[in-house]
């Protein structure tokens, strides 16, 4: 019993710093139907940003929970600003072109900042100070539950909450689901699309950024090439659930981090991966759409 509370906990925790960075990459996808490569190497920039800013100040004492709280939003600005650069630079002159145009595009900005990070910080792991969040344990059905899994969990699912009751019931919610739908008809009825994917070039770099700060406060480090392993297992994450549907991104993001838990827990770590992978084909040939199907519109 006290393995199974265990990783369910485990798989929770990660399954919602998934299901933070897979919202960016359906978001995108839904308005713009590309895949942004260079979503996973953003969040990660997340990380790095809010490492900076937490070992810089660990030399004079203890960082502290507001300093942290400070970390995260430093992360969410800086990572949100390079989202709408990379937009700028990257995708808008490309939005006419062929798909294949955009996904070299996409791969190119994720080397580059994948390769700018390794330039600015290093190859070298870097370790997160420690006593950042209190080291509170509870003991449950015969697991340990850290404060750290707590409060991860609880923060994505408010995030995601909040992410869901913004897209679907407000103003700009809306308009972001009919630039989903048709852009072209959007616009005949008076919605700015390029305000529209310009927010979501903000909003789902900056969930990626506090999911990447997450992954090293968890883990308590972070190296140059991490953004494209938890990109990877993201937008896994956003297919298994269903690619542009946000719910879904939710959905594949809890899952995904649940299978990979039990799968360590009961079987082996070395084979998570391939048994994750096995068990995501088998869905998808069951369900090509993903669990809660595609929610985009296909012009014809």
């Amino acid at each position: 019993m006290g393995t199974f509370v265990q990783q369910v906990f485990n798989g929770l925790t990660v399954g919602g710093i998934y299901a933070l960075i897979a919202l960016g990459y359906t978001m995108v996808y839904g308005v713009m139907r590309l895949i942004n490569f260079a979503h996973g190497d953003l969040c990660i920039l997340g990380a790095f940003i809010g490492l900076t800013l937490l070992s810089g100040a660990a030399g004079s004492g203890h960082p502290g929970v507001a300093l942290l709280l400070l970390a995260f939003v430093l992360a969410i600005a800086v990572v949100a600003a390079a989202g709408v650069l990379l937009e700028f630079v990257a995708y808008r002159p490309l939005r006419r072109a062929d798909r294949l145009a955009a996904v070299v595009s996409a791969l190119g900005a994720s080397v580059l900042i994948e390769n700018g990070i390794m330039i600015v910080w290093g190859p070298n792991v870097h370790v997160f100070p420690s006593g950042l969040l209190p080291e509170t344990v509870w003991h449950v059905a015969g697991a340990a539950i850290t404060f750290v899994q707590v409060l991860i969990i609880l923060a994505s699912v408010v995030l995601m909450a909040a992410l869901y009751v913004f897209v679907h019931h407000t103003k700009f919610g809306t308009a972001i689901r009919a630039a989903a739908i048709d852009q072209d008809t959007a616009r005949l009825m008076g919605i700015n699309v390029n305000r529209v994917i310009v927010t979501v070039f903000v909003v789902g770099p900056a969930l990626g950024a506090i999911g990447g700060l997450f992954v090293g406060v968890y883990y308590r480090e972070a190296y140059f090439t991490m953004g494209w392993v938890y990109g990877l297992y993201a937008f896994i994450a956003a297919i298994l659930g269903g690619i542009g549907n946000i719910p879904g991104a939710m959905l594949g993001g809890v899952l995904l981090g649940l299978f990979n838990a039990f799968a360590a827990g009961y079987i082996s770590s070395s084979w998570q991966d391939a048994i994750t992978f096995a068990l995501l084909i088998g869905i998808l040939l069951v369900r090509p759409t993903g669990l809660l199907g595609e929610r985009v519109a296909e012009k014809v």
